[in-house]
């Protein structure tokens, strides 16, 4: 095996290990970083849900909440008013859901499905938790679900205490089979935001190839110039030296020397050579047939 063939596969082997590396360390770094961006996606939407629920509780449902006798106005109910604003969101942002899902709701199209029903069970079970974050694969790829919990507030039993205090305009809207006997600060549904993590983890996937690429050309090039460097200056000499060191070895007294400048190894080299070239044609003169005869 040459002495290039050696210093090729050193050089692969460190590119191997160097690359391998990078994509081991990088690939949960980047991860982590991609997860990062959608958490602080779903926290900014989280925040917009909360201020439309606190602006419609505070400024609509007083307004709307005389003339509830006659008649269920929806955009009274925080949560309706909600899910309508985050629906307007979703326009530039078709992926991205936002749910008040309930155990025990009025509207039968906002109780929690299983995996809702486990948030909400789970901030049941631990009441300091304020925050839930519950990534999960769908059939659109990994979703990452941003949790808060929606506490029963006084104003809230208004409508969710029994049948008969609730407003009469709801009842005749949903009945009163379910909705009611909510409790006061019992936890009774979620607010939760998804947002998808595929273009993320999509752009942390091209980030980390990209720099695997460049670390592959950088290494490629660095081969092709020290195979060209071993070139000219070991390897070409170190053979002339050779064909030189076989001639004189076969009595051929006419082979030039090998001349090299310089001071680095190869010069001291190439020096200590041509003295040991005159010094075997001296010796292959004294030899010969005839030599030292008068």
């Amino acid at each position: 095996m040459g002495l290039r063939t050696k210093l090729n596969l050193l050089m692969i082997t460190m590119a191997v290990l160097a690359i391998g590396s990078f994509a081991l360390a990088s690939t949960p770094f980047l991860r982590s970083i991609a997860r990062d961006e959608v958490l602080q996606r779903s926290r900014i939407l989280m925040e917009s849900a909360a201020g439309t629920r606190k602006y419609t509780s505070e400024e609509i449902a007083p307004i709307l909440a005389p003339m509830l006798g006659t008649k269920f106005f929806p955009q009274a109910v925080s949560a309706y008013a909600a899910v309508k604003n985050f629906a307007l969101l979703r326009a530039a942002n078709p992926d991205y859901t936002y749910a008040e899902p309930a155990l025990n709701p009025t509207n039968s199209a906002s109780r929690a499905t299983d995996w809702e029903a486990d948030i909400i069970t789970d901030f049941r079970d631990n009441p300091s938790k304020t925050e839930l974050i519950v990534e999960r694969e769908t059939h659109n790829g990994r979703i990452l679900s941003l949790a808060h919990p929606i506490h029963a507030l006084q104003p809230c039993l208004a409508c969710h205490d029994t049948p008969e205090a609730a407003p009469a305009s709801m009842i005749a809207m949903y009945g009163k089979d379910h909705g009611f006997g909510w409790k006061l600060d019992e936890i009774v549904a979620a607010q939760i935001v998804s947002v998808p993590m595929a273009v993320p983890l999509a752009n942390a996937a091209y980030i980390r190839n990209v720099v695997i690429g460049v670390l592959a050309a950088v290494f490629l090039v660095l081969i092709v110039l020290l195979d060209l460097f071993l070139s000219i200056v070991v390897i070409n000499p170190v053979k002339r030296m050779s064909t030189i060191a076989v001639e004189a070895s076969m009595g051929n007294t006419d082979v030039p020397e090998f001349v090299r400048s310089g001071s680095d190894e190869i010069g001291t080299l190439s020096e200590s050579f041509n003295r040991m070239r005159r010094s075997l044609q001296e010796a292959l003169k004294l030899l010969s047939p005839g030599a030292g005869r008068i």
